[in-house]
This record gives C-alpha cells, sequence and structure tokens, in this order.
C-alpha cells in the first residue's frame, strides 16, 4: 500500500464501484497522505494531522463498497463500525472506545501472522521432526516403510527422504491435540468494561479438565497443522503485542458508517438515546487521546477516520460543530441512474451479471444475457427507484433476484441447459410488477 500513488489507488477501486470519482480521489489521497506524513522528518511529523473524511451521499451509491475494498488495499488495521450501535455513556450498548480496541485485535492478528510466516522455514523443520516422531521405527507402519535399514538413525534418514519426496502422501498419522473444555456462559458487564470476560480461558482454563482429541490425519494435513502448532510456538507475542500497538497508532484506519444517524434532529421528540451524547464521546477518540486496552495504553492522534452517511434526514451541520471540525474533507457520492446501473452490471470485476452467470455454471446452465436485456434491467431498477423509495444499487439484486427466481427454483431438474435472457423475457418476469406501484414497492 506504501507505493501506491492516489491514481494508482483510485485506478484500483474503479475495478470494484462505478464512478464517484470524487469520493474515492478524496479517499486515495488521505491514504497517500499517511504515507507523506511518515517520510516528514523530526517533530513536524507529530503535528501533521491525519485527513480525516466524511463522505455524503445516498444509499446505495457505493460508500460502504469503498470502505470494503479500502480495507483489502490497505496493509493497515482497517475495522469498519456502526456510529448507531453506539450509545452515551451510562446506557446499556457499546463503548465509543470500543472501536480502538476492535482495531488493535485485528493488527495483532495481522502481525502475528506475519511473524508467524516468518518463522515458517523453522517451523517447517519442527513438524517434520515430529512427523518422524509419529512414523519412527517401532510401529508397523514404520518398519514397513523403512524395510531392513540398520539402525534408527538410518531408518530416520530413509523416512525423512521417502516424507519430502511425498511417497508418504497417502499414508495417515495420529495427531493428539488438546482442548480446555470451558462451560457455556454469557457475562453482562457494565459500560466501559467490556474488556472483562474477555479472557475467561486463560484465568480458568487450568480449573477445567484438559480434553485430549485424536485426529487421524493423512500427512500432508498433518504437515500443515503441525507447522502452525509450531510457527505459533515461535512467535513473541510481547513482540506481536507492541508492534500492533505501533501500528495501530500509526496506520489504523476507522470507518465509522450511518454517521447521520447520531445527528441531532431540529425539534427531534420522543425517548431516544441522547445522539449528542453519542457525538460528545466520538469527539475526544477522532480528535486524539489514549485507549487503554488490555495490551497497553493506543493514542489515536494519527488513526485516520473516514465517516460516511446518507443524510437524507438531517445534514451534516446537524453534527456538534467540533466534531464537524474533526472531519475537514467532505465529499458528496452521486445518486445512481439508468446508464449507472448498466455499467454497475457489467463493468466491475465481480459484476452483478458475472455472479448469476458463475452461479447457474455450477448446475451446468449456460447463461447468457444480450445488451437489451441489461438495459431493461437497469431501467427497471432506476423506474422502481423513482417510483418508490431510491435504494440506489441494491435495487439490482432485488430486480435480478426476482427475474431469475423461477430459473434459480428449477436449476438443477432443467433439461434445456442453454438459456439466453433479453429484454422480452426480463420485460415477461417484471412488466407486471414494475408498472403496478403498490406490487413494486412490496416485491422490489
Amino acid at each position: 500500500m506504501n507505493s501506491f500513488t492516489p491514481r494508482e489507488i483510485v485506478s484500483e477501486l474503479d475495478r470494484y464501484i462505478v464512478g464517484q470519482r470524487a469520493a474515492k480521489r478524496a479517499v486515495a489521497i488521505a491514504l497517500r497522505n499517511r504515507w507523506r506524513r511518515q517520510q516528514v522528518a523530526g517533530d513536524l511529523r507529530d503535528e501533521i494531522a491525519p485527513k480525516n473524511t466524511i463522505m455524503i451521499g445516498p444509499t446505495g451509491v457505493g460508500k460502504t463498497e469503498i470502505a470494503r475494498r479500502l480495507a483489502k488495499l490497505a496493509q493497515a488495521p482497517f475495522v469498519k463500525v456502526e456510529a448507531s450501535k453506539f450509545t452515551e455513556v451510562g446506557y446499556v450498548g457499546r463503548d465509543v472506545e470500543s472501536m480502538v480496541r476492535d482495531l488493535l485485535e485485528l493488527a495483532i492478528i495481522m502481525v502475528k501472522e506475519e511473524e508467524a510466516q516468518a518463522m515458517r522455514v523453522k517451523a517447517e523443520q519442527l513438524a517434520e521432526e515430529r512427523l518422524l516422531d509419529l512414523l519412527l521405527p517401532g510401529s508397523p507402519m514404520a518398519t514397513e516403510l523403512a524395510g531392513e535399514a540398520e539402525g534408527k538413525e538410518s531408518s530416520r534418514d530413509k523416512l525423512r527422504k521417502l516424507l519430502r519426496q511425498g511417497a508418504l502422501d497417502e499414508r495417515y498419522v495420529e495427531l493428539e491435540t488438546q482442548e480446555t473444555k470451558m462451560p457455556m456462559m454469557e457475562i453482562f458487564t457494565p459500560q466501559g468494561t467490556e474488556e472483562m470476560g474477555i479472557n475467561m480461558k486463560e484465568m480458568f482454563g487450568n480449573l477445567f479438565p484438559k480434553k485430549t482429541k485424536v485426529r487421524r490425519l493423512k500427512i500432508p494435513e498433518a504437515r500443515e497443522m503441525l507447522i502452525g502448532i509450531e510457527a505459533e510456538k515461535l512467535v513473541d507475542m510481547e513482540k506481536v503485542h507492541a508492534l500492533a500497538r505501533e501500528r495501530t497508532e500509526q496506520n489504523g484506519i476507522i470507518f465509522i458508517d450511518e454517521i447521520d444517524k447520531i445527528a441531532s434532529r431540529e425539534g427531534g421528540h420522543g425517548p431516544e438515546v441522547s445522539r449528542e451524547g453519542v457525538q460528545r464521546d466520538i469527539l475526544p477518540i477522532v480528535e486524539g487521546s489514549t485507549v487503554n486496552t488490555k495490551y497497553g495504553p493506543v493514542k489515536t492522534d494519527h488513526v485516520l477516520f473516514i465517516a460516511a452517511g446518507a443524510f437524507h434526514v438531517s445534514k451534516p451541520s446537524d453534527l456538534i460543530p467540533e466534531l464537524q471540525g474533526r472531519f475537514p474533507i467532505r465529499v458528496e457520492l452521486e445518486s445512481l441512474g439508468e446508464d449507472d446501473f448498466v455499467r454497475i452490471l457489467t463493468e466491475p470485476k465481480n459484476a452483478l451479471i458475472r455472479q448469476y452467470c458463475a452461479l447457474m455454471a455450477t448446475e451446468e446452465i449456460e447463461l447468457t444475457f444480450t445488451d437489451d436485456a441489461v438495459h431493461e434491467i437497469a431501467r427497471t431498477a432506476a423506474l422502481v427507484n423513482e417510483r418508490t423509495e431510491n435504494i440506489g444499487a441494491r435495487r439490482l439484486h432485488t430486480v435480478l433476484e426476482k427475474m431469475l427466481e423461477d430459473l434459480s427454483f428449477d436449476a438443477s431438474e432443467r433439461r434445456d441447459k442453454h438459456l439466453t435472457i433479453d429484454a422480452a423475457y426480463v420485460r415477461e418476469r417484471l412488466a407486471d410488477i414494475a408498472q403496478n406501484e403498490d406490487l413494486s414497492r412490496f416485491i422490489l
């Protein structure tokens, strides 16, 4: 990720998301500025604040998809949270600091995997020795494989050679694994103490009997399992925790979705948890504070925050001024029309048309969509969005699923394995529903 220029980041996002160039450019610049800040020398580096961004746009236009693709692109801890799940201190619900703890947990998993990968060569050697221990002379299998070799070491060398050549890949070995049998329990903890209850296994592990499980595996599967076990033993967890904390502080990205749901609407009434209180709780996290975790304190001064919201009821100015000021970069996403739907159906790497063709191919059915069929599907989706609720590109899923409902049901028994879908087929399946506003409201 560090070597990606903003243009390359946008180009990669273009493979999956149609349009929304302004939003792609904004997040690409924000990510690149992370790298630029780390190249700055001296005390000035700590003074450069992250370029927090807020994406504004209706539902179904690509806000969450941009976040998902960024998560795969960015070689950095990345967590997506829903603002509506958090509550003000004193109410039952998630504490806002838990988003930082979740980010750190993800960073630990990332660093642990990297460290285990770095130790793989040594782990492979240790796993091989453990496999040879299971195959040593004394067992009928080992005697059969090693033949009449003289001496224990000679038999071991012969077995090692056979193991490396893959001659034993069809053989089975029995592995003993230990697992601590924990009773099922549910723990209710007060706000802000979510860390409690997580390490019950560590606290009470020695009080409960260890259950030994014997698994019979083929040599290749046993080797991979042993490599994983040995690599985990070699990893220094203190080093992992330290690296993960540093990576969280310097490279962490938190995507806060549905931020408009905590905006205070003017003239709001009713017994609802204070939205403004949630904003006040989020403010210090975005502003830069220290969050205590079970792995040590984590500073959020340089964590990049990207927020998104539809703002169809409230507006960005309904957020408290302090929080608005912490998201200096704002970008508006455009609503999607018929032409955009045509592109969404065909252009992206994971286009919906390709997905349905692949699904039907599993039943040996060759599905073909003509150009006029694609345009008719897009036109129907745009029409239903216009007449009912506009849910953006998500409407395409509904329309396609309804159109192919009969085929999906009968696919496994269908004799004709070739089906071409044209505009007439689309109209036949959808015309009545699309034209009847009451029906389309409930079915599409």
